[in-house]
């Protein structure tokens, strides 16, 4: 089940190596997207037919589903379930519209004003996974921010069910954001479809969207050899436990076994100061594992994960911090004590009550975030993540004034006398 390892006695090489995840040392990860890129590229609507066939088993007449096969698939859906998909698209929506905020003027000296202004991203492509599991929640969390930045254009891509169309709750969603199309499109290919174009799918300004190790090494090539930009390096899912003797092992062996169903490269990892807590864990895990309609993947990636027993809180947030996890739970009701000294994390769900299905799902923060360390780095998705914030300055003619020998002096230090001469000119 899960291994135990006792933090003090592991060098700092150990930790290093078990903080590591998803690597790709052979490159046999890169080899295969960059021939997938490159063929995308080269052979457009062709080549992903040809990938439908091969990855996905259908035959695509056509590579997309329109807004009438989509309001037809969309009948398929519960009034339960609908209800639940509204309920969290309130949720999410009413989080993200709060970051949606103009900033006020600032006069840096008298005359001298500086302020900055949204403008939307133009065009968006939107990768919502389908392999293992349909993740219409995904939908949720990139098209809510993204209408509400105002973006014109919003490309979808997810992969064809086993019948060629899309699933139903994609389609729900798509009914609910406005989305008229949605792309058959999956993998490392979506991602090439979106950042070169084909003859069906628009080229996009920026991708967004988590995804397999194919998917997340897809988004870094193509931010490092195009123009168009990514959100975050959103690979394999992954979770944190900070717990505690106040823990209820049953709750912390759910939310490892939760993190784990994503994917065989997930990892879910407990960090402890009670052996007991750690002990009673692993027991309910080879109770609770068996029974999960995806315990064959599930068991794969706990086999990936581990456990690690530290004497103090302190020495638990050490390790959170250098493993920088996506996802962090402080499974203890004295989580007030601990969430200062939390450096890297993506989100963080606080106490016993609080698993991280729910920030997943519905309690409104997003879950396109960043793992494989990247949280040491960079925020999960956002509203800001679909807009740019532009600088506006204006200087009057009291500015100049004030400004114009300051700017004078720093350009002449510098060597740069075309630039002092724009502001005597004026002066």
């Amino acid at each position: 089940m899960l291994k135990v390892y006792n933090y003090n006695e592991l060098s700092k090489t150990d930790l290093e190596q078990l903080t590591l995840r998803n690597t790709d040392a052979g490159n046999e990860i890169r080899e295969t997207v960059e021939n997938i890129l490159q063929n995308v590229k080269q052979n457009g609507d062709q080549a992903l037919r040809d990938y439908a066939l091969k990855f996905d088993q259908v035959t695509l007449n056509q590579l997309f589903a329109d807004e009438n096969e989509i309001a037809e698939l969309d009948k398929q859906v519960s009034e339960e379930q609908k209800q639940a998909i509204k309920t969290a698209y309130q949720n999410i929506y009413k989080f993200h519209q709060n970051q949606f905020r103009t900033e006020e003027k600032v006069e840096t000296m008298p005359g001298v004003t500086c302020w900055r202004e949204l403008r939307p991203i133009e065009k968006v492509g939107l990768y919502i996974p389908g392999g293992t599991a349909v993740l219409p929640s995904t939908f949720l969390m990139l098209g809510i921010p993204a209408k509400i930045a105002g973006c014109h254009e919003i490309v979808v891509c997810s992969p064809p069910q086993k019948d060629g169309k899309i699933n139903p709750y994609i389609a729900f969603v798509a009914q609910l954001l406005g989305v008229k199309k949605v792309f058959l499109v999956g993998g490392a290919q979506a991602i090439a479809a979106m950042a070169y174009g084909t003859k069906s799918i628009p080229k996009v300004d920026k991708i967004f969207g988590p995804g397999n190790q194919y998917v997340t090494k897809a988004k870094t090539i193509i931010q490092s050899t195009t123009v168009t930009a990514i959100d975050i390096p959103a690979g394999p899912s992954e979770v944190l436990i900070i717990a505690d003797e106040t823990a209820n092992p049953v709750f912390v062996a759910a939310d490892l076994l939760a993190q784990a169903e994503h994917g065989v490269d997930s990892q879910s990892v407990l960090v402890s100061t009670s052996q007991k807590l750690i002990d009673e864990t692993i027991t309910e895990l080879e109770k609770q594992l068996p029974v999960l309609p995806r315990a064959e993947i599930t068991k794969k990636a706990i086999a990936n994960s581990y456990a690690v027993f530290t004497d103090t809180f302190s020495e638990a947030m050490d390790f959170s911090n250098q493993y920088a996890p996506e996802h962090l739970i402080l499974a203890t009701d004295n989580w007030r004590q601990i969430t200062n000294q939390i450096i890297n994390a993506g989100s963080v769900f606080l106490g016993n009550l609080t698993p991280e299905s729910a920030g997943d799902y519905a309690s409104g923060t997003n879950h396109t975030l960043p793992t494989s360390a990247y949280a040491r780095a960079y925020s999960g998705v956002s509203v800001d993540s679909f807009v740019k914030k532009i600088t506006f300055q204006h200087l009057s003619p009291e500015g100049l004034q004030n400004i114009g020998k300051t700017v004078e002096i720093l350009a002449e230090l510098e060597g740069l006398q075309a630039h002092k001469n724009a502001v005597t000119v004026r002066m």
